[in-house]
C-alpha cells in the first residue's frame, strides 16, 4: 500500500509514521524537512516541499498516485479547497485530520460519540475544523472524493506537557511555586499518547469501509485536571503541588488564546466512546497510562537543559493570576 502522509513529523504524526512503515506500508512524507526532535522512520521515503505552495507541489507530485493521502496540516476550508484540487484524481482515500474540539460545547451528553453534533461558538481553530469537514463531506456526497475524518482528543508525546506555559509550570512546581489550574480542576479528560493514537489511524489507511465516515481515536482512561497536574508533578519528583484553581472565564481575561482553548475545549469534561473505531479497527487499544507519559515528558525535559527554558513573561502572568485569585478569596 503506497501512503502519502503530508507532514509526518509532527507530535501525532510522527508515531502513525513509525507504525506505517513497521507495518510494511511504502510511506512517503512530503514536509519542508526541518523537523529534528522527531526524525523520518528507517524506510520512509521524503519528499521536500511546502504544501501552502500548491503549485510547487502540484509539479512535485506530477505523475504520483497513492493508494492513501492523509493531511496532518489542513486547519481552514481554504487549505481543504486546495487538497481537493490536488487530491481528486491522486488517491483513492483522503483522510482529514479534523479534532475532537469540534464536538458541541458545552458537552450535551457523555459519552462523546461520532454522532455527538459539531458547535463549538468559543474557539476559532474549532470552527475552521468544523468547515473543512463540512467542505470534504460535500465533495464526498456530490462527487465521490474519498474522504475519511479521524477526530484526535488531546494527543501528546514525550515533548508536549499538557497545559500551557510548558517546562515553565514543571519548574514552578519544583520550585515549590504555586501554578494554576482552571475551574476547580474537577472537570474530567482524556488524554490519548500518540503511540495509542497511531494503532488506530494506520488501521483506518486503505479501508474502504472508512470512506465517508468520521472516527475519534482517544484512551479510555479518564482523569480530573487535578490528577493530570498532579501526575506530572509527581513525575518531576514533587510530592504536593500547590494549586490554585481559576475559573476558565477569568483565565480568558487574562489571556484570550489561552481563555479560548479552555472554554472552547478544555473547561469541558470529555469522555469518548471508542465503539466506531474499535468495530473497525478491532486490534485498536490505548495502552499507555498518562503516569508513564508523565514520567516519559519529565525523562525528557531532564535530558537536556536546552529544553527546560523559563518563560519569565509566563512567570508574571501566573503571579498576577495567583495573586488576584488569592486576594478575592475570603480570609479563614
Amino acid at each position: 500500500m503506497k501512503v502519502l502522509f503530508i507532514g509526518g513529523t509532527g507530535v501525532i504524526s510522527s508515531a502513525s509514521a513509525e507504525l506505517a512503515v513497521a507495518r510494511g506500508i511504502d510511506l512517503t512524507l512530503l514536509n519542508r524537512g526541518r523537523t529534528s526532535q522527531r526524525p523520518v522512520p528507517e524506510g520512509a521515503k521524503v519528499l521536500i516541499g511546502d504544501i501552502r505552495q500548491p503549485a510547487s507541489v502540484r509539479e512535485l507530485l506530477s505523475g504520483l498516485t497513492f493508494d492513501v493521502v492523509v493531511n496532518w496540516l489542513v486547519y481552514t476550508p481554504d487549505q481543504a479547497e486546495v487538497d481537493l484540487e490536488l487530491f481528486r484524481w491522486r488517491t483513492a482515500q483522503y483522510v482529514f485530520i479534523s479534532s475532537a474540539s469540534a464536538y458541541h460545547r458545552p458537552v450535551l451528553s457523555l459519552p462523546i460519540t461520532e454522532s455527538t453534533p459539531l458547535h463549538n461558538p468559543y474557539w476559532a481553530y474549532s470552527r475552521d475544523k468544523i468547515a473543512c469537514e463540512e467542505r470534504l463531506m460535500r465533495a464526498y456526497r456530490d462527487e465521490g472524493f474519498p474522504v475519511t475524518i479521524v477526530r484526535p482528543a488531546h494527543t501528546y508525546d514525550r515533548t508536549l506537557l499538557p497545559f500551557r506555559g510548558r517546562y515553565t509550570v514543571v519548574d514552578r512546581m519544583r520550585r515549590g511555586e504555586p501554578v494554576v489550574v482552571h475551574g476547580d480542576g474537577t472537570s474530567l479528560w482524556v488524554l490519548t499518547h500518540h503511540r495509542d493514537f497511531a494503532r488506530g489511524l494506520v488501521g483506518l489507511l486503505g479501508n474502504p469501509r472508512a470512506t465517508g465516515e468520521a472516527y475519534h481515536i482517544t484512551s479510555d482512561e479518564v482523569l480530573t485536571w487535578n490528577q493530570i497536574y498532579r501526575m506530572i508533578a509527581r513525575a518531576a519528583g514533587v510530592a504536593n503541588p500547590d494549586l490554585v484553581h481559576v475559573p476558565s472565564e477569568v483565565i480568558n481575561a487574562y489571556h484570550a488564546e489561552w481563555g479560548a482553548s479552555l472554554l472552547g475545549d478544555k473547561a469541558h469534561s470529555v469522555i469518548f466512546d471508542n465503539t466506531k473505531i474499535r468495530r473497525l479497527v478491532p486490534d485498536f487499544v490505548a495502552t499507555i497510562p498518562f503516569a508513564q507519559g508523565a514520567q516519559e515528558m519529565v525523562d525528557w525535559f531532564d535530558g537536556d537543559p536546552a529544553r527546560r527554558a523559563i518563560d519569565e513573561s509566563w512567570n508574571a502572568l501566573l503571579d498576577r493570576m495567583i495573586a488576584a485569585q488569592r486576594g478575592a478569596l475570603p480570609a479563614t
